[in-house]
């Protein structure tokens, strides 16, 4: 393994250096960068060339302004653009956006994608599986300017809207209590009485809940409290011991119950330290939830259960942490709205200019911004890895050890998650590295229709101007995330399946 990771070193920075070149030289018969100086008037028109010259180094052959960008570039100094702006300080700023702009809205996708793309494989030709494939593939073929667009109108401007007056309307009520029933039906295993059982179930219950919401006024202030709280941590710990190990041995339930009843006593013993805190003190918490819960399982799970007790344990408590972060970030909800004249979903810029509010109130801001350019990202990825992934899962799933593994006796989640899913992830983990390194090259035309300055921007804007400085900066990123999230798929591969040498 060490070998071929220092093999593959050695010949991506061959690679990579070899493509600065080849960039370089494209970037710079893109466009002529004295253009605009050459339509001044005739007494500034030479002493502007003159000075775009001398800052471009354009009386100098291409091959000397290479070496002159190259020399500057490996001791951390890429330069001046056209204007004389420190690239350098360009590319923080734009790195920065973009990191808030797509690494969210990838992750949601890799996470949310891969998970219906296991479903659909689950429930092959079920109606849920039909649904999920038409959706996949319409938001697969809407263009990105055009769902950002749709986004725009009916998700922020007659959301805000509708917020000054919050109630929901029967007609509505009645059509997503119907798409989560259908929903919820077609992930039941079982025979057509028990789907039809958590059809109406699930009917009733989400239309009862819409009604009561409405007529509360919760939307004007939200929240979720105690009681909810503490029914999602339960609801959690059920789950995710399901997920580790099946509800067939006691131990891991109980230590992700203990986990969970311990992020109830939580929500009301650090209620003073969470009403305003910062970034620091929740990644503490966090850790701090985590090696808890690694004790709570390792306690609790003894000699025989601890490899299963641990991870239920230490998934609920942080899950239990999350549902508690969102309910203080919803209890601040009517004041930021208030403070933002009602408007809390924007449709252009990364943050509200010169707000200053608690930490809180600035996430509800962020996130309010962020909202609509990261939905429209994951509506499109979304589609790629889904069908990846049921693809992937339905070829696993007529191999010959998957026959063998059910032959044997295993449980169905036991041969899912064991030799299914672990198989089948394979094939994905070539698609999520090569993304995760394309993402941060930015995302040129949803940045331009919500006004966010990024990588995407800073490349189009070197383009416009024929200037190769922001050109080269962005593809010292976007490129250098390629070639190492590409080794990085490579070396996932021996982890995923031993079979794989790598040497």
């Amino acid at each position: 393994m060490l070998v071929f990771i220092v093999r593959r070193l050695f010949v991506s920075i061959w690679v990579f250096f070899t493509a600065t070149i080849v960039i370089f030289f494209l970037a710079t018969k893109v466009k002529d960068p004295l253009a605009d100086a050459r339509q001044l008037p005739d007494n500034t028109r030479e002493s502007a060339m003159a000075v775009i010259i001398e800052r471009m180094h354009l009386d100098e052959p291409f091959i000397v302004r290479y070496f002159l960008w190259l020399g500057d570039a490996i001791q951390g100094d890429l330069g001046v653009n056209r204007q004389g702006l420190s690239v350098n300080s360009m590319l923080d700023a734009a790195v920065s956006a973009t990191l808030q702009l797509v690494i969210g809205a990838t992750v949601i996708s890799i996470v949310v994608g891969i998970t219906i793309g296991v479903i659909s494989a689950l429930r092959q030709y079920s109606a849920l599986d039909q649904s999920v494939t038409f959706v996949a593939f319409v938001c697969f073929s809407l263009p990105s300017f055009w769902i950002a667009t749709l986004l725009k109108e009916f998700m922020a401007i007659d959301f805000n809207d509708w917020l000054a007056d919050p109630v929901i309307s029967v007609p509505f009520i009645a059509g997503i209590s119907l798409i989560t029933a259908l929903t919820a039906g077609g992930l039941v295993v079982g025979d057509r009485r028990s789907r039809l059982t958590v059809f109406g179930t699930t009917l009733a219950g989400m239309a009862v809940l819409l009604s009561v919401l409405s007529a509360t006024g919760w939307f004007n202030d939200p929240g979720l409290g105690p009681i909810v709280v503490a029914l999602t941590a339960l609801g959690g710990a059920i789950g995710f011991t399901v997920l580790v190990s099946g509800l067939e041995w006691a131990p891991p339930l109980k230590a992700a119950l203990i986990s969970a009843g311990l992020g109830i006593v939580a929500y009301f013993a650090l209620g003073p330290v969470l009403k305003d805190p910062n970034l620091l003190t929740l990644l503490l918490l966090a850790l701090l939830t985590a090696g808890i819960g690694y004790g709570v399982g390792w306690y609790v799970g003894g000699d025989l259960y601890r490899r299963n007790a641990i991870p239920a344990a230490i998934f609920t408590g942080l899950f239990t942490g999350a549902v508690i972060f969102l309910d203080r970030m919803l209890q601040s909800f009517a004041s930021y709205s208030d403070s933002v004249g009602g408007r809390p979903i924007s449709t252009i810029g990364a943050s509200t200019p010169n707000y200053d509010g608690t930490f809180w109130q600035s996430g509800l801001d962020s996130f309010g911004h962020l909202a609509l350019p990261s939905l429209a990202l994951v509506l499109i990825s979304l589609a790629t890895y889904s069908r990846y992934t049921r693809a992937s899962m339905l070829e696993v799933m007529n191999q010959d050890y998957v026959r063998t593994a059910r032959a044997k006796g295993l449980s169905e989640r036991a041969v899912v998650t064991r030799h299914v899913l672990r198989n089948g992830m394979i094939p994905i983990t070539t698609l999520v590295g090569y993304d995760i390194g394309t993402v941060l090259g930015g995302a040129v035309i949803t940045e331009k229709v919500f006004g966010w300055r990024a990588m995407g921007t800073m490349l189009l804007e070197g383009i416009q101007q024929g200037d190769p400085m922001p050109i080269m900066a962005f593809f010292l990123v976007s490129g250098g995330a390629i070639i190492v999230f590409n080794m990085i798929a490579d070396i996932a591969y021996a982890v995923l399946d031993p079979r794989i040498r790598l040497s």
